[in-house]
């Protein structure tokens, strides 16, 4: 089945990455406020890698971690999608939601918003069982995405395979939803 190539809400896009996405993914990728609960910043070389490769996944399956832009100023404001985590994780295999939006977009349900569509297609479209979405225990913003969308948290953490033993980021949480429980919220 071929995917559209682009999703709407009210007020977001979810479409492929274009060149124009790469100087304001930079900013965002070296803003501390939005890497606080990833290992490092990224500069522009490995923000732009990291841009090409989820281009890339969307172009081999069709989905992936899209570009989101507001409707309104059709300005880029972050990433969300679906994934396939790139380390061996204790839940595996899985299909992951994600987001990253830019600092000055929090607090106006535009992460929720968004996920909520990459589930839809998630469910409804590839016929996933289930989805989860893991972050690290200090990372209350995204734990209340996960909450909102309906995901159940998993009594039990787990070191993240990328991170070492000890790291202030390494204790991670788990959050799942199953189609069935998709059917029953509020979306």
């Amino acid at each position: 089945m071929k995917l559209p190539e682009v999703f709407e809400t009210e007020r977001l896009r979810l479409r492929q990455w274009c060149e124009l996405d790469r100087e304001p993914f930079a900013r965002l990728n070296a803003d501390p406020r939005v890497m606080e609960f990833y290992p490092s910043l990224l500069d522009r070389a490995a923000s732009d890698k990291f841009q090409d490769r989820c281009h890339s996944l969307i172009v081999q399956r069709g989905w992936g971690f899209w570009a989101v832009e507001s409707q309104e100023k059709s300005e880029f404001i972050g990433f969300v999608g679906l994934h396939i985590p790139a380390h061996p994780m204790p839940f595996m295999p899985c299909v992951e939601v994600g987001w990253r939006l830019a600092a000055q977009y929090w607090g106006k349900g535009y992460a929720t918003e968004a996920a909520k569509i990459a589930l839809n297609v998630g469910f409804e479209l590839l016929d996933l069982k289930e989805i989860v979405s893991f972050t690290s225990l200090q990372n209350r913003r995204s734990r209340a995405v996960m909450a909102r969308l309906g995901m159940i948290e998993i009594d039990a953490t787990f070191n993240h395979p990328a991170l070492p033993e000890g790291h202030s980021l390494s204790q991670h949480c788990l959050y799942r939803i199953t189609h069935e429980l998709w059917l029953t919220t509020e979306h």
